[in-house]
């Protein structure tokens, strides 16, 4: 018989175009390096379910690929991913009532010109699938031409927001 040793903290990081939903309060999602892309965390501190998505683009409509394909990545768009986080954070329990909507990311790093603007797209395309589910951002840092690492530990809602690897901001996920 071996002796399994549990991980008190466990870090579930989130890529580019991934998601990740956990009500087990040991655990902390995290995601880096957010330039134009956004982070959604959504939080519901009466049943501690956490979800964050790391979303890419703000539409999938530029997308060749069949949405019913195995192949499409419904996380890489603010129009499907979004949905889905809220879709799943609700099938764990979380209510939209008591949901605390955290957004991080929208950028302009590499676009120095503002050309494509896809920071400031993918923003508008948030604010806009938000909208259509009844939600509110409670917590935002958007915008810029920094890189941010953003996490949330399921147990409290508390959200540590890592700028340019320069400034620590905290920001409760709770609705007072």
């Amino acid at each position: 018989m071996s002796n399994v040793s549990v991980d008190k903290n466990t870090k579930i990081t989130i890529g580019i175009s991934d998601m990740a939903i956990s009500n087990n309060v040991s655990d902390t999602l995290i995601t880096y390096s957010l330039g134009s892309c956004i982070a959604v965390l959504i939080y519901d501190p009466t049943v501690r379910v956490a979800g964050m998505i790391h979303v890419m683009l703000p539409d999938s409509s530029i997308e060749k690929m069949a949405k019913q394909s195995l192949s499409f990545n419904p996380y890489k768009y603010m129009d499907t991913g979004v949905p889905l986080l809220i879709k799943k954070c609700l099938a764990l329990g979380a209510k939209k009532a008591t949901m605390s909507i955290s957004v991080f990311g929208g950028a302009q790093v590499f676009d120095r010109e503002d050309y494509f603007n896809i920071g400031k797209r993918n923003y508008v395309a948030l604010r806009k699938v938000l909208w259509q589910e009844g939600l509110l951002i409670r917590n935002e840092h958007v915008g810029g031409r920094v890189h941010r690492t953003v996490r949330i530990d399921v147990n409290s809602g508390n959200i540590l927001l890592d700028v340019n690897k320069e400034e620590i901001i905290t920001y409760s996920s709770l609705i007072r």
